[in-house]
């Protein structure tokens, strides 16, 4: 089972978090002005030789890998985001994470969000305590959109990681998630399908998402709410 094997993949990850860490100084920055680090290339490492053991067929798909023109209906994937929130791992900040979501011809079997130093799991089929907020969490790139919403009342975060974002409106922790920008799939698919699993209302690209594969070679705008009259407490 997909689920169990991304928990077995989870805490290899976690096993591994010293050498991670170790990386986390060795950065380059690439053409498009983003930074990958030595630790980002070993998780994916890491979970390429899960693959190779479990999942031999797979094809992944991830930030340090694209596929242009990749159609995600078209074979078994695994999508990876090995380090989500590159610029707050370099840093030295606890706010970062590992994404993974599978597929296989177009039909979702299974996804993990990660956050080795904070700890915290989440993976297709685990429960979850639910928590109630005011907060709104947003997107760590600022335009006219994100400003507008920093003008209006209420309380909001801007931590910039989508996996640690979207654990947070998932469990209720954030009342809502906005990234008004966009992200590509290996950002979003794992929160965006774990949300839809617990329960939250969510929009991707102005629509309400239907549970379907998203283009991998566009960014795509989020607004996901945590229904709380779904979970009660």
């Amino acid at each position: 089972m997909i689920p169990q094997w991304l928990h077995q993949l989870g805490d290899i990850i976690e096993g591994a978090l010293p050498k991670i860490l170790a990386g986390r100084t060795d950065v380059v920055e690439k053409p498009d002005g983003s930074l990958v680090t030595a630790g980002d290339l070993y998780v994916e490492s890491l979970v390429e030789e899960a693959m190779a053991e479990h999942l031999p067929d797979a094809i992944l798909l991830s930030e340090e890998r694209i596929l242009p023109a990749q159609r995600l209906d078209d074979g078994l994937f695994v999508i990876v985001d090995p380090i989500d929130g590159t610029e707050n791992f370099a840093a030295g900040l606890k706010e970062w994470g590992t994404g993974i979501s599978v597929w296989d011809h177009g039909t979702h079997l299974g996804s993990m969000l990660l956050m080795p130093e904070l700890s915290e799991r989440l993976v297709t089929g685990d429960g979850i305590p639910k928590l109630h907020s005011r907060i709104t969490g947003l997107s760590s790139t600022i335009d006219d959109n994100v400003r507008e919403a920093l003008e209006a009342d209420g309380e909001f975060r801007i931590i910039g990681c989508a996996v640690y974002n979207l654990y947070n409106v998932v469990r209720g922790a954030y009342t809502r998630f906005l990234n008004p920008r966009g992200a590509y799939v290996w950002d979003l698919l794992p929160g965006i399908m774990l949300a839809a699993e617990h329960g939250c209302d969510i929009e991707i690209n102005g629509e309400a998402f239907n549970g379907g594969y998203l283009d991998p070679a566009r960014r795509h705008r989020v607004d996901i709410r945590h229904r709380y009259d779904l979970h009660p407490g």
